[in-house]
Formats: structure tokens, C-alpha cells, sequence
């Protein structure tokens, strides 16, 4: 059975940033230390990443304030990206295919990002380059062949949004959050797309940045 604290508190991301391999792990160690919470920068409550529910709402972890979170489509096992390789031959070379583990680092002015990121391949051009994935981090691919398609740009972030300061407009350029972001950094972004469902608003974002 999973610890109480882990499964009301904890995200389950299961990042490290905390000290522990895992949301669990951790967990145990607050039943003897609770005053380590402060460690997980990415603390959740009923969906809300840590920034929300500690009394700095609306700040990311460097303090700057953003608009919406934006979190995961419910069928998806992490944030949906559209991605192009700096060279995006290697995904034909690479035969780049649906259900591929990928690793790459965003570069550039469309979304330079210090973290390697891993995830799981939805589709894939390979006349165009352009991959759609699925953010999970290292854990979810473990044990499995790893393709590294080296530096990209983010073209697009898909997501749900449930909570938002502005009211959301297409063509209107916004500061969000990704629920899952390793650094919790804002990020900046054009909504293209919206769509209102139980879950949320269903919306598509382009023009990524971050800062």
C-alpha cells in the first residue's frame, strides 16, 4: 500500500530534484522529517503545482507571475509537445516511429531549456522531421531503447487548462506554467486552439518560449 502522504501530497513525477529517487521514497522520509517538504519544488495539491497551493500564487520557482497552468491531457501519460529536430533527416535515419523513446534538448530561441528531456513518441513525420511526443521523463522509459535526436526546437504545447487570471482568447499571447515542468519555470506561448470539455479547456499553444 502506498503511503498516505504520497498519494494526497506528492506529485508522483518522481523528478529527484528532491533527493529521492522517488515521490514515494520521499514520502517516507517526511513521516520522520516533515519539515523537508520545502524539497519538492514541484509539491502538487488536487492538480496544482506548488506555487498555487503555498501562498505564492501564481509565481514561478524564480518568482516571476504567469497566468494559467497548463496540465496533461487525460489520455496522455505526460505534457504533448511538437518538437522538430535541428536535423530533422535523422528521423527517417533514425526511422523515428509511434511508441519510441526519445532523448533531446531544446536549444534556441523557440524554447532553450537546460534540462535533457525523455518521452515517448505519438506520431512521427519522417518527410517533414516534425515528432509529436509525450514528455514522461527518464523512469517511464527505463529498460527500453533510447533514440537521441540530439537539440530541437518546440514548436507546440497541447494541454488542459482549469484555472486561469485572464480569461483566454485565441490569438492572444499568455505566461503559463507546465503542471510538470522539472524547473517549474514559466513559459510563454500564442493559443491557437481552444476547445471546452469536462475535463478543462483543451488548448494548443504556439510561439513557444520560455523566461
Amino acid at each position: 500500500m502506498k503511503n498516505p502522504v504520497f498519494t494526497t501530497e506528492l506529485p508522483g513525477l518522481d523528478c529527484g530534484l528532491c533527493g529521492a529517487k522517488t515521490c514515494e521514497q520521499f514520502a517516507r522520509i517526511l513521516q520522520e522529517h516533515p519539515g523537508d517538504r520545502k524539497r519538492c519544488v514541484q509539491q502538487a495539491r488536487h492538480g496544482r503545482p506548488a506555487a498555487v497551493t503555498s501562498g505564492e500564487a501564481w509565481k514561478d520557482s524564480l518568482g516571476r507571475e504567469y497566468d494559467f497552468v497548463l496540465e496533461k491531457l487525460p489520455e496522455d501519460p505526460g505534457p504533448r509537445e511538437t518538437i522538430v529536430p535541428h536535423n530533422p533527416i535523422i528521423v527517417r535515419e533514425m526511422d523515428v516511429k509511434k511508441g519510441d523513446a526519445l532523448i533531446g534538448r531544446p536549444l534556441g530561441m523557440s524554447c532553450g531549456c537546460p534540462v535533457t528531456h525523455c518521452g515517448t513518441v505519438v506520431d512521427a513525420d519522417q518527410r517533414t522531421g516534425v515528432i509529436v511526443w509525450c514528455v514522461t521523463g527518464p523512469l517511464a522509459n527505463r529498460g527500453k531503447p533510447i533514440k537521441d535526436i540530439g537539440y530541437y526546437s518546440a514548436q507546440a504545447y497541447e494541454g488542459i487548462v482549469r484555472e486561469t487570471q485572464k480569461e483566454l482568447k485565441i490569438g492572444m499571447r499568455y505566461w503559463y506554467l507546465p503542471h510538470r515542468c522539472m524547473l517549474q519555470w514559466r513559459h510563454s506561448g500564442m493559443v491557437i486552439f481552444m476547445n471546452k470539455t469536462k475535463e478543462g479547456v483543451r488548448v494548443r499553444i504556439e510561439g513557444i518560449m520560455i523566461g
